[in-house]
């Protein structure tokens, strides 16, 4: 299946850096993730309220997975999209795409996972409200069989 920007139904802009680059002059490969942590973050803090500092409860990273389809570079802005592919008690599974700015296809394609815990003691907790509310327009009908690739 062919991953196009309306895909995606949020979006932020994240300016690449010069630090950014490896030493075979594109983005270092874990820097991807760090543009995934991004966008996900943003969108909680923004739209869900999510209190990074204080909040009782804390989403904890538990997978994360990046195919690479073209280099990104330094000067470079990324549109990094968001959407979810399942949200459920506890867990939510995001789809993340970095577009090269004004480019159709993305450089890259991943997937991201929060668990939802007690800050305190670690043990998993229902996604709270304000968050599950933030990220219910981003959720996204699974695709019938025989078009999945």
């Amino acid at each position: 299946m062919i991953e196009r920007r309306a895909d995606y139904p949020h979006h932020l802009a994240i300016p690449t850096r010069w630090m950014d680059n490896d030493t075979y002059g594109h983005v270092n490969n874990v820097t991807y993730y760090s543009y995934f942590d991004t966008v996900v973050n943003e969108h909680l803090i923004r739209a869900g309220g999510l209190d990074i500092r204080n909040g009782a409860q804390v989403a904890f990273v538990v997978e994360t997975s990046c195919r690479f389809h073209r280099a990104l570079t330094f000067p470079e802005t990324v549109d990094a999209g968001i959407r979810v592919r399942r949200l459920g008690r506890s867990s939510v599974v995001y789809e993340i795409a970095l577009f090269p700015q004004g480019e159709a296809a993305p450089a890259a394609t991943g997937r991201f996972v929060h668990v939802w815990v007690e800050r305190a003691s670690g043990t998993p907790v229902d996604i709270p409200a304000p968050i599950r509310a933030a990220l219910a327009p981003l959720v996204i009908a699974e695709a019938p069989a025989e078009v999945r690739t």
